[in-house]
């Protein structure tokens, strides 16, 4: 008998993926799982949260089915209605943007900048705000169509995970980073420049560069590397 037929996956398929395990603050291993693009997985134990799921990205039928799934916006890049049902049972949560909510039949934690929620008892997520701020660039991610990024709180580490965005207010607010996951590649999202500012200022442990390719200008990541060299961890995964 297969893996499939007994656990509803391939065990094969599923660690045919980069993945990095970390020690969250309360000692516990955390999983994370890279697709492609902005397409990530957050495993705690037998949990998956599949953040911004998208044919292509990812083999997902062939994938552990999703405890929650979490949605930064409505781009199609980011948002793909078919494959969140895909991966999802009856007891999957959504968790999303409000423009993406009104695109499920199901019910979601719909979040707004600011919001909180706890949809699982291990995990809490809050929602950050996710907008352009350079000037000709705002139309990309408009300020008032209330994009999110998220900060998970795992096992008592919070890893931000930052939707598409440029450096904003709401962003160096934030305190207490363990990891941050920010998207760099123009003109979408930040500048090298600003993605280097901005770890500079969340001082996270770790900074994964994602959201990086599918556009004409290359994304500098040995740069990147380079100038974050003395400030954290800079870890580069295969996402392109």
């Amino acid at each position: 008998m297969s893996l499939l037929s007994i656990f509803g996956y391939d065990k094969n398929e599923a660690e045919s993926y980069v993945q990095d395990t970390i020690t969250t603050r309360d000692g516990s291993p955390l999983k994370i799982i890279f697709f492609k693009h902005a397409s990530l997985c957050l495993a705690w134990g037998e949990k998956h949260i599949y953040i911004d799921p998208v044919k292509g990205y990812a083999n997902y039928a062939r994938l552990p089915k999703a405890d929650l799934v979490v949605v930064t916006h409505s781009h199609y890049d980011h948002l793909d209605v078919e494959t969140v049902n895909e991966i999802s049972t009856p007891q999957t949560e959504i968790v999303c943007d409000r423009t993406s909510a009104e695109t499920f039949e199901q019910n979601c934690f719909t979040m707004r900048p600011g919001n909180v929620v706890k949809p699982r008892d291990y995990v809490k997520i809050e929602a950050v705000a996710a907008y352009n701020t350079s000037q000709g660039h705002t139309q990309f991610h408009p300020h008032d169509r209330e994009d999110c990024g998220y900060v998970f709180n795992i096992g008592g580490s919070r890893i931000y995970i930052a939707g598409d965005t440029e450096p904003t207010p709401q962003m160096y607010a934030l305190k207490n980073i363990d990891i941050a996951f920010l998207p760099v590649n123009q003109p979408y999202t930040m500048t090298v420049d600003q993605a280097v500012e901005a770890v500079k200022r969340l001082r996270p442990a770790v900074f994964y560069p994602y959201h990086y390719g599918e556009v004409e200008e290359k994304t500098d990541l040995e740069r990147l590397q380079a100038e974050l060299e003395s400030i954290t961890e800079v870890r580069i995964r295969p996402m392109e």
